[in-house]
């Protein structure tokens, strides 16, 4: 049996936990994260593995950085983009806290009353 591993409480745990799982649940977003998990690309190289539009790869990017997820450098008239090291690895270790305690489940409560 694996260690149970439950994720925090706390409202601020829990808005920052739905917050980064938020950033992901766009499409395009999760591919551009996808695509830098694999290698650090700039603008062009995310507009041609996608097909969108510039305007619309540098505002996701830009949502991305400022929630820390992305980081960028500057080199001569490109702009590089990375994941930042680790990002998802707490969010990932509540998640997976989620789904091992879900296999194990207890009735803890009684019946509501009728």
């Amino acid at each position: 049996m694996s260690p149970s591993v439950s994720i925090e409480v706390s409202p601020a745990g829990l808005t920052s936990l739905a917050a980064q799982f938020a950033l992901l649940a766009d499409p395009l977003r999760l591919r551009i994260v996808d695509s830098l998990s694999r290698e650090q690309l700039c603008t062009c190289h995310l507009i041609e593995l996608t097909g969108a539009k510039q305007t619309t790869i540098s505002h996701h990017l830009r949502l991305l950085r400022e929630a820390g997820v992305v980081l960028s450098e500057a080199e001569g008239r490109f702009t590089w983009y990375r994941l930042t090291p680790g990002v998802f690895t707490e969010s990932l270790r509540r998640l997976q806290g989620i789904a091992l305690d879900s296999a194990s489940t207890a009735r803890l409560r009684p019946a509501c009353a009728s």
